[in-house]
């Protein structure tokens, strides 16, 4: 089995899959609990099936884009398991992993057909959010970037396509985006659950990372606020 962690955004997620099938899961929504939940959560998927960490196949971790403390906070535990447990260790980029898990759900409610396009979206503050664009096999059409939604975005794919968007980033695109043929999934929420085919598709073909130099794919830096009154009064 491999053991899936997705802390890139607010939700705290961990799973066991074996293949492409979700043994067991656990989650949290609360936020800023990934510091406080996630190494509990997998001591007990660990504990409930019966195994130790040297017995998995692989760890795999969602690498980013996403929340900077919380892509810190995952790599920095899937490292230490990979690590201690001797076992391979696995970088999944997040937009391909929202993918797989809103395609799955998407090929009973739309009939999705050879045409559509998918385009996951994560909220990286104000206008802006984090994308890429997969067509229905989960070929990426246009690499992950960081952008400011406006009423042109993803002018340059042709009407005739259908595009879904979805993500935590989905909501505020609503208003904005003026290109025909759009359907916007603003429930879908990310889940390690999804990372169960992309970490399938990596551990046989043997895509591992190093895990003494693996960072997260932050892609925008860290930037940090300046405090708005000196704590020493000066």
């Amino acid at each position: 089995m491999i053991l899936c962690i997705e802390t890139a955004t607010g939700l705290c997620s961990v799973a066991l899959c074996d293949g492409n099938r979700v043994v067991a899961i656990k989650e949290s929504g609360e936020g800023r609990s990934h510091a406080s939940l996630l190494t509990l959560y997998i001591r007990d998927l660990l504990r409930e099936a019966g195994i130790r960490a040297s017995d998995l196949r692989a760890v795999a971790v969602s690498k980013g884009p996403g929340s900077y403390t919380g892509l810190r906070i995952g790599v920095s535990a899937a490292k230490g398991i990979s690590y201690a447990a001797s076992i391979p260790l696995i970088g999944i980029d997040t937009t391909y992993s929202m993918f797989h898990g809103f395609h799955g759900v998407a090929k009973d409610r739309y009939n999705i057909t050879s045409d559509d396009l998918f385009c996951p979206l994560l909220d990286a503050r104000r206008m802006e959010v984090y994308s890429a664009v997969f067509n229905s096999e989960g070929k990426a059409l246009r690499n992950i970037k960081a952008e400011i939604m406006n009423s042109d975005s993803f002018s340059e794919f042709p009407d005739s396509s259908r595009l879904f968007l979805f993500g935590d980033g989905a909501e505020k695109c609503k208003n904005v985006i003026k290109r025909k043929n759009i359907v916007f999934e603003t429930d879908y929420r990310i889940s390690a659950s999804s990372m169960c085919i992309p970490a399938s598709e990596a551990f046989t073909g043997r895509h591992f990372e190093d895990v003494a130099y693996f960072e997260p794919f932050y892609l925008k830096d860290f930037l940090t606020s300046k405090p708005v009154k000196n704590v020493l009064g000066n």
